[in-house]
């Protein structure tokens, strides 16, 4: 018996307020000129106040190999953010999230120079803490490391990140503080 090929994978996609107006193969999602679509990024940070950065593995078809915050992705159509956010925590990085919040939305249009992909996405963020140790899924995440703010300056400054990540960083900042106490320097 032949394998039957996988369902493609759909996207909400939003108006300029976020309210969904329909759905999209994922791949269609992202192609220029980019159809604005629902999108997740999760910051989660060690007790001391340190970020969790991944690498996106080599293979992957969009942004392989750069650098980005801890996690970012797709709800499916009806899934709330939130969920979806805890949901691929657990895919990429084998951990549950702990005392993850919301922390915002925000609306980019990033094209990859690279893959030639356009991010035109309206974005919802979340913060919180990682406790246990992670088992990073390698077709997902080529690496991880803890960066302090100003490890992450030297590495932002050496290493190629992710288009959207100082966009989403900076709209995150104020709920990141909130997680972190400040005192780590967010």
């Amino acid at each position: 018996m032949a394998n039957s090929p996988a369902a493609p994978i759909m996207l909400e996609l939003v108006d300029e307020s976020g309210t969904t107006i329909g759905t999209a193969e994922k791949l269609s999602a992202h192609m220029p000129p980019g159809r604005l679509h629902r999108a997740f990024s999760v910051f989660l940070f060690d007790d001391t106040g340190r970020l969790l950065l991944q690498q996106r593995a080599l293979e992957k078809y969009h942004s392989p190999g750069v650098w980005s915050n801890t996690c970012c992705g797709h709800p499916y159509p009806g899934e709330p953010p939130f969920a979806a956010a805890a949901r691929r925590v657990g895919e990429e990085l084998g951990v549950s999230p702990f005392s993850m919040r919301e922390a915002g939305t925000v609306r980019y249009n990033h094209p990859d120079p690279v893959s030639g992909l356009v991010e035109q996405e309206f974005n919802h963020l979340f913060a919180g803490l990682v406790r246990d140790e992670l088992r990073p899924d390698p077709e997902e995440i080529a690496e991880t490391v803890f960066a302090t703010p100003e490890e992450l300056e030297k590495r932002h400054a050496q290493d190629t990140f992710s288009a959207w990540f100082m966009t989403v960083l900076d709209a995150a900042r104020p709920a990141i503080r909130a997680v972190t106490g400040d005192s780590a320097g967010w």
